[in-house]
């Protein structure tokens, strides 16, 4: 898809999505803010994502099995509980609402951020709070790359520097894991290696 920057008139293509979503593999999904803006620095933001997420999750047939909120990207490892559950439609889902969401309280309390958010589409403007397109997704086809992908979401934090240990980052499931709380998503406890 061809995107033009209303400000620059620069244009730029994004890519898209192919999913294979026929079974109940378990997928890794990592979207960013727009323009890798930090707009999941601040708490509210942050508990948004959180709400809607917990929304989803009682909507849909999806368990989820390790999360992080960085200042700019989210990734989360979820896992379908039936066949033909359309992953790319539930994080949709997720992302629309917070997108609403926050782009409301842009326009009430930091209208000088429109600009930089605005895009026009063809003949459509819209304004931004997600990178375009799905964003990275891949399916968990072999159980020991679990255990792997969650040690990496959980590290997120620590690479950059954010905190010294996974647990020290609150925005995540690492501290679940540690039997610490309060936390603010319970994981399911249909992941493989915890039965």
């Amino acid at each position: 898809m061809q995107i033009r920057d209303p400000k620059t008139g620069r244009t730029y293509n994004t890519k898209r999505r192919r999913r294979f979503e026929e079974g109940c593999e378990p997928r890794e999904l990592t979207f960013s803010c727009y323009k890798r803006f930090p707009f999941l620095a601040r708490d509210r933001s942050r508990l948004w994502f959180i709400d809607e997420l917990q929304k989803a999750r009682q909507e849909w047939p999806v368990d989820l099995w390790a999360w992080v909120i960085m200042p700019e990207h989210v990734h989360l490892l979820v896992s379908p509980r039936e066949v033909g559950v359309k992953i790319g439609k539930f994080q949709g889902q997720v992302k629309e609402r917070v997108s609403r969401t926050a782009i409301g309280w842009l326009e009430r309390n930091a209208p000088d951020w429109i600009p930089r958010i605005t895009v026009v589409e063809g003949e459509t403007v819209r304004r931004r709070f997600w990178q375009p397109g799905g964003g990275y997704d891949r399916n968990v086809d072999q159980r020991r790359t679990l255990q792997s992908m969650i040690d990496y979401i959980h590290a997120n934090p620590v690479r950059r520097g954010l905190v010294e240990r996974p647990v020290d980052w609150e925005w995540s499931s690492a501290r679940w894991y540690a039997g610490l709380g309060p936390v603010y998503l319970e994981i399911d406890r249909t992941l493989p290696m915890l039965d």
